[in-house]
């Protein structure tokens, strides 16, 4: 799922094992993980492929378990696979690693791993789910999220800062909709009226990502204004200095 913005190069973008784990949290698994980290190294596993192996097991978690209703187990196995954004880390850490591919390799991992999720959600209310709405959101969700990570990418890409975090952005995205589809899982184990956190949470993250959409689509907009002002200005006082200093050529020629 991506490792660690410092040992990747990446961009300052939480990752979802990131949103899951408190500092603290944090802490403690990298200690738990490190040896387990350096066992991988010495048996010369490289951090890329713990994270493709990492992208697989939450593919796979959700496209084979919540497609059937199995949300609880199909979260349990997503949360396990998320562990390898700390693994994957520690190993890069340990190696002194940080490169672009690291970089692309996560955030194009990162897009594969959330459109399976909402995905998976959209199958199951495709079929047994049985609710032509909900799948719909999911489907919305779905793409929003990658809308939004495009919005700030191209507004970087094109060399504006897109100062905007957004209302929820994807570790929020991630949480929300994994927590409620664990939780909503335990109805089939007898717990009355849960199953209704997921619908819930899956309104809130569609609406939650328009309106973060909508914020960085106006932060990209302004700041594309107030770049080009900027540029308009420099050009102008790059062309006043010409203009003077063309003058006072021809005011020393004359003077000749």
């Amino acid at each position: 799922m991506g490792q660690p913005v410092a040992s990747r190069g990446r961009s300052a973008t939480p990752t979802v094992g990131k949103a899951m784990l408190n500092k603290y949290a944090r802490a403690f698994f990298t200690r738990v993980l490190t040896p387990f980290a350096a066992f991988l190294i010495r048996r010369g596993v490289s951090p890329d492929t713990v994270t493709l192996l990492g992208t697989a097991g939450v593919v796979a978690g959700a496209l084979v378990f919540y497609p059937r209703g199995e949300l609880f187990w199909g979260t349990i196995v997503i949360t396990l696979f998320v562990f390898s954004d700390l693994v994957d880390g520690n190993m890069a850490r340990q190696l002194g690693r940080s490169s672009r591919w690291g970089a692309f390799l996560d955030s194009t991992l990162d897009r594969v791993a959330d459109s399976a999720v909402f995905g998976g959600f959209a199958l199951w209310y495709a079929g047994g789910g049985d609710d032509n709405v909900l799948c719909a959101v999911s489907i919305f969700c779905l793409a929003s999220g990658q809308v939004v990570s495009y919005t700030k990418a191209r507004g970087e890409s094109i060399g504006l800062p897109v100062a905007v975090n957004g209302l929820v952005e994807r570790a929020e995205r991630l949480v929300i909709s994994l927590v409620a589809a664990g939780l909503a899982g335990l109805h089939k184990f007898g717990v009355p009226g849960i199953q209704y956190l997921l619908p819930v949470a899956l309104w809130i993250v569609a609406v939650g990502s328009l309106v973060t959409l909508i914020q960085r689509v106006v932060t990209v907009r302004r700041e594309s204004a107030e770049a080009e002002e900027a540029a308009a200005r420099e050009q102008g006082t790059q062309e006043k200095q010409k203009k003077q200093k063309k003058q006072e050529t021809q005011g020393s020629e004359a003077a000749k």
